[in-house]
């Protein structure tokens, strides 16, 4: 698996990245939201480097213009719910793209720290020959991006599959690279320390879903 870590060198995206972070910020989730659709914009626009171009004769006004254009059917596909504001950013500049929309989340059925994912609603555009962009703010222990991963594929098969994450941790990472094929690409904002005891991303930033919408049941 080929990976991408795009805030290596300063950059906007790290003054996005710190605001999504900061307790003191947190509790405005309008702003959350938009800071994640801005660092969906920037990861848009590098991933966009690596995709394949025609080359196509513009007609302007005066003449003509030789340039380039996206050779490739893209699909955007969320992880609900905490995907949405990151898949708002995509979508603002691959706003050809189709869309797909997969919920998946941790099930405790013991009521203890042991979970499964659950991966329920699902309304999947036909992704044959196509290049999917799996999007999830959140790369924890990576078994939610691994049980979508199996669901997309089940009946499809697209020319490629990236997978986009805001923030990761180490053993998410590993866990994807134990799981996926080698043709996928994994892209990353930001990659931090460690999981914590109850699986979530140390310093990390709790629950993206939470602070983009509001706590749950």
């Amino acid at each position: 698996m080929k990976i991408h870590y795009i805030s290596e060198s300063n950059s906007v995206l790290n003054h996005f990245l710190g605001q999504i972070r900061n307790v003191n910020i947190q509790n405005d989730s309008m702003r959350f939201r938009r800071n994640i659709e801005r660092i969906g914009e920037i990861m848009a626009y590098e991933l966009s480097k690596i995709l394949p171009y025609k080359n196509v004769d513009i007609q302007t006004p005066l003449g003509i213009k030789k340039t380039t254009e996206i050779d490739t059917d893209l699909v955007l596909c969320p992880i609900l719910r905490a995907g949405l504001p990151l898949h708002n950013g995509f979508l603002n500049y691959f706003d050809h793209a189709e869309n797909s929309f997969v919920s998946a989340c941790r099930h405790h059925p013991n009521g203890d720290d042991e979970f499964e994912i659950l991966v329920e609603y699902q309304a999947i555009s036909d992704l044959n020959n196509k290049t999917v962009l799996l999007l999830d703010p959140m790369l924890a222990t990576g078994q939610s991006i691994v049980a979508v991963h199996k669901k997309l594929i089940e009946n499809a098969s697209p020319t490629e599959i990236h997978i986009v994450v805001v923030i990761a941790a180490p053993e998410g990472i590993a866990h994807l690279e134990e799981n996926l094929p080698q043709n996928c690409h994994l892209w990353v904002a930001s990659l931090d320390e460690k999981l914590n005891e109850k699986n979530y991303i140390v310093p990390g930033l709790g629950d993206a879903g939470d602070l983009a919408y509001g706590s749950k049941l």
